[in-house]
């Protein structure tokens, strides 16, 4: 059965097997496959029994995702934008192995920046990491396109989205940072140096 029949709800380019996925859907997990970003950026989460959702790693081209690299249940993969992906089968070794360490790499990073006793450090210090990782360079700093929400930056510094809204706003009042449309942000690269010391 072609894969395009078991996953509902999305398109797909059949010359190159290449998916397409809407901003806020979720990539469907394969059981023994893993999934390749193309273009645009995912979020992989899961959620608590109380119903925080508690965020595993963000996600853009070049990227492979998949339950297959998580013992995490649920594993979700969220669409931040229009996201085009290819299906990989895990069967080669060298390609999960690089995608396992990129996920363990990524994972000591949040990790360090979320043990931080600051809501204000975490997320001063995850804008820099996003701005270093998926920014790219605008005039007035580094631009960060993958419009996030205020909820899904408390999502990745463990916080609420009243606290992130607050302190996105104390952040763009003391100049160092630019809200634009879409809850995108641009980090203006001298302002930031002060808060990472």
């Amino acid at each position: 059965m072609p894969l395009n029949t078991i996953i509902f709800g999305l398109s797909t380019d059949n010359d190159r097997q290449k998916f397409h996925f809407s901003r806020r859907s979720l990539i469907p997990s394969q059981k023994n496959a893993l999934w390749q970003i193309e273009s645009g950026f995912v979020m992989t989460y899961t959620y608590l029994e109380d119903g925080t959702t508690v965020a595993l790693g963000l996600w853009g081209p070049g990227d492979i995702v998949g339950e297959m690299l998580s013992k995490i249940k649920p594993y979700c993969i969220e669409c931040l934008t229009n996201v085009e992906a290819n299906i990989l089968a895990a069967d080669n070794l060298q390609q999960f192995t690089d995608a396992l360490l990129q996920h363990i790499h990524q994972a000591e990073e949040l990790m360090l920046i979320r043990s931080h006793k600051k809501v204000e450090t975490m997320l001063i210090q995850l804008l820099a990491w996003l701005s270093k990782k998926f920014g790219s360079q605008v005039e007035t700093g580094r631009l960060i396109n993958m419009r996030l929400t205020h909820e899904d930056l408390a999502a990745l510094v463990c916080s609420t989205r009243v606290t992130i809204t607050r302190l996105l706003g104390q952040l763009e009042d003391e100049g160092v940072i630019d809200r634009m449309s879409l809850n995108r942000i641009i980090v203006k690269k001298e302002n930031i140096w002060y808060y990472e010391i």
